[in-house]
């Protein structure tokens, strides 16, 4: 079965399509993981990518593409895969439908922005050991204090407030146009995001095998 996942940034897709992976045995694959994979590794698209990166220019939409379509002939796709984090445009889909790389179903992961905001500006990383906490989810017992070592927890600039939105704002504007796009395909399944993660799983596993 060939997959892609959808959702805001903070919805909890990556976490989502981890479970989906595991589940049926076929691979996630990450677009960032695959273009530094594919730059590793040498290949002709891999070297455009790496060019482009280099710059510090953003890759384009046929090298992305030329490197997903070597990514998804290796032997480990063969009883299918999940695409998560591309398409990020209906431009993107469209380049994927015209290559003739075949998707079963879209799953998206949706959730409230308000929710969003909340569960990420919650997020608190220990500036020593990395380790994470959320003040209301999962707190640390001195607030600012890591229990596992003692340093500070900070809130990255990632899950700052603004920069969540500013996310929230470019995902509206240029991924949540897919749904239509995947929804008048037939190919769309919303599962609504639960405040536990193992109830998003379950509902998610559900839609998968529905």
């Amino acid at each position: 079965m060939n997959l892609i996942f959808l959702g805001a940034p903070g919805a909890g897709k990556g976490t989502q399509a981890e479970v989906v992976s595991e589940a049926l045995n076929i691979p996630q694959i990450s677009t960032g993981n695959i273009l530094r994979e594919a730059a590793k590794n040498g290949t002709e698209y891999g070297l455009k990518a790496k060019a482009a990166m280099d710059a510090g220019a953003l890759v384009s939409d046929d090298i992305v593409i030329g490197i997903l379509k070597e990514r998804i002939a290796e032997d480990d796709c063969q009883n299918g895969f999940i695409l998560d984090g591309f398409p990020r445009t209906v431009p993107q889909a469209e380049a994927l439908d015209a290559m003739n790389i075949k998707i079963d179903k879209v799953i998206e992961i949706a959730v409230p922005d308000e929710t969003i905001k909340q569960r990420v500006s919650g997020r608190r990383v220990c500036e020593g050991c990395g380790a994470s906490y959320h003040i209301e989810y999962k707190p640390s017992k001195v607030e600012g204090t890591c229990d596992k070592c003692g340093g500070n927890t900070v809130i990255r600039k990632d899950d700052q407030p603004e920069t969540v939105l500013e996310r929230l704002a470019v995902y509206h504007e240029k991924t949540a146009p897919l749904k239509d796009y995947y929804g008048k395909q037939g190919k769309l399944v919303t599962v609504e995001g639960q405040e536990e993660v193992a109830d998003t799983s379950k509902l998610t596993l559900a839609a998968v095998k529905a």
